[in-house]
């Protein structure tokens, strides 16, 4: 088994995936028609956005909605890059929140943490 696919759900799939082109320098892969989903082009493992109403129709209940207060919900995507400090500046720029400063750790790596403007812990670390 392998990993596909990390979808977040949030009102507007197209404007999230708008955001990330913009805050984080990906590329958007498609969008479906009506807007419901759309997919960056992040490598073999995809990062996508659906629509709260799409995760309604997939089981009953939909998903929760991230919130922009209080702690960050219990996931976080990590996007890697090698100069952490002008991607948490240029993230901070576009709109996101900003956690944590780039920090060194222990391990050799340099990571900061933002919230993006849907609510989703972003982690920006150096490669491993």
């Amino acid at each position: 088994m392998r990993l596909g696919w990390v979808i977040v759900y949030v009102d507007e799939p197209p404007a999230a995936a708008q955001f990330y082109e913009r805050a984080f320098g990906l590329r958007s892969e498609f969008v479906a028609p009506g807007g419901s989903y759309a997919q960056l082009d992040t490598g073999p493992t995809k990062l996508a956005f659906a629509s709260y109403a799409l995760g309604e129709k997939n089981f009953d209940g939909g998903v929760r909605r991230a919130g922009a207060d209080g702690p960050p919900p219990n996931v976080e995507i990590t996007l890697v890059h090698e100069d952490v400090d002008a991607a948490y500046a240029q993230a901070l720029d576009a709109g996101c929140a900003p956690l944590a400063a780039p920090e060194d750790k222990p391990h050799g790596q340099r990571v900061a943490y933002v919230r993006d403007p849907f609510g989703t812990l972003v982690e920006l670390a150096t490669p491993m």
